[in-house]
Order: structure tokens, then C-alpha cells, then sequence
């Protein structure tokens, strides 16, 4: 008898970037895990979005709140991501590319 076929841990591909970012600031010491799980928490606590949203909510969250990225420059990223993703065929990567 086989074992039953895993299903992904995530649906796409920036979910898991975003998992694997928010480790990695983590084992950097860019914040602590009760840190991070209080403002994971009162980002689920925020609304019923999907579980990987709030965790990317999150993220953006503790890295403007410990300095790590200016509020301007996060937006900036976020506005280039949204037209970077606009241009692009579906079913096609993303690619972001340097102004």
C-alpha cells in the first residue's frame, strides 16, 4: 500500500519566500520569536484574510518597525512588485528588475 501523496505546505511560491525570510531574520537576531508572534497574531486577529497573507502582513510590519526598511522604501517595493506583476503574462514569473 502507498502512503497517501503529501500535499505542498504552500500554494505558492512567495509563500514560502516569505516563511523562509522571516526565519532567516530570526536567526540573524533581527527580532525575537515572541516578537514576531505577537504581531503575527494581532495581524490574524486584523481580519479573515488567507493565513499567508497575515504572515506577509506581518513581516512588513516587523522589518519597518525594527529599521530594517524605511516605510517609503517598502512601499516602493510594493508598487513596483504590483506593476512588475500587472506586466506580466499569467503564468509567467515575475520579475522584478532595478530603477
Amino acid at each position: 500500500m502507498n502512503p497517501p501523496a503529501e500535499e505542498p505546505v504552500f500554494n505558492e511560491p512567495w509563500e514560502a519566500q516569505a516563511f523562509a525570510m522571516v526565519v532567516k531574520l530570526h536567526e540573524g537576531g533581527a527580532f525575537t520569536w515572541n516578537e514576531w508572534a505577537d504581531i503575527l497574531g494581532a495581524e490574524i486577529k486584523s481580519s479573515d484574510a488567507p493565513y499567508c497573507e497575515h504572515w506577509l502582513a506581518a513581516l512588513e510590519k516587523i522589518v519597518e518597525a525594527k529599521g530594517l526598511i524605511s516605510r517609503m522604501e517598502r512601499l516602493s517595493r510594493v508598487d513596483a512588485w504590483d506593476r512588475a506583476a500587472q506586466a506580466t503574462p499569467h503564468g509567467q514569473p515575475i520579475e522584478l528588475t532595478r530603477s
